[in-house]
């Protein structure tokens, strides 16, 4: 496995608060990779980091074979670089069918008037049904992304990132409102999805990280407290004390 990702002497300060505090973590490709931790132990604020939406006081973050240095690029250049994130909340255009939203999201990486002018090629609707069995909505394409699940709406959501097939997904909190079942299904598609490309998985729920079995970090304020299997740091006396035992 080799080193996708490289961050190394994060800190990052608002307004006095400390909220990434020397923070050094690898990403492998592939690799599944869940991160854990109390709230406010800057989370959230690592994956802004890597996608641009913040800009640390000090540190590196390394893209790449080139280790790139992504700090000092925009937002749009890292999603282009291959970072795709997916936030809590799911974000699909509603009016349309599950069909037209990822045809949308194999649009993206082209320019405005291939857009204007864009026929859907073969190749595209061959990509448009692998996207949807692999998301599990293959028998959804002609509905309107409105009527779905919250469930479905999640997995769509991530179809639409796959489709800009990004070399490292970002997943906040994906099992959050989902049912037993779609909560099972949506740790197969992330499986699945990290086999080929480093996937990260913000999570709160202890059941969830554990059906990923994959490497855990945990983070309190804003560093590494421990990392390593999920039985590995759930007995490490630290994490009890700071996450675990509340």
């Amino acid at each position: 496995m080799t080193t996708l990702l490289e961050v190394s002497g994060v800190s990052v300060t608002f307004d006095g608060f400390r909220a990434i505090n020397n923070l050094s973590i690898s990403i492998g490709e592939p690799e599944l990779r869940a991160v854990i931790g109390p709230n406010g132990a800057g989370k959230t604020t690592f994956m802004d980091i890597i996608t641009g939406k913040t800009k640390p006081d000090s540190g590196h973050v390394l893209w790449g074979e080139k280790s790139l240095n992504l700090l000092g690029m925009s937002e749009s250049r890292i999603a282009r670089e291959g970072i795709g994130r997916k936030f809590q909340k799911p974000t699909v255009f509603e009016a349309q069918t599950v069909r037209e939203n990822l045809a949308m999201a194999l649009r993206n990486d082209r320019g405005p008037f291939d857009v204007l002018f864009y026929k859907r090629s073969q190749r595209d609707s061959t990509r448009i049904l692998e996207l949807a069995e692999e998301i599990g909505l293959l028998d959804q394409l002609a509905r309107k992304a409105g009527e779905l699940s919250h469930g479905q709406k999640q997995w769509l959501e991530i179809g639409m990132l796959l489709a800009q097939d990004p070399r490292l997904l970002l997943v906040d909190e994906p099992a959050a409102g989902m049912t037993p079942a779609e909560r099972e299904q949506t740790t197969d598609l992330l499986k699945r999805a990290a086999e080929t490309r480093a996937v990260v998985v913000v999570e709160h729920d202890m059941e969830f990280v554990r059906r990923l079995n994959c490497k855990v970090t945990v983070l309190h304020e804003g560093s590494v407290l421990a990392e390593g299997s999920l039985d590995h740091v759930t007995k490490n006396p630290e994490v009890i004390e700071v996450y675990l035992g509340r």
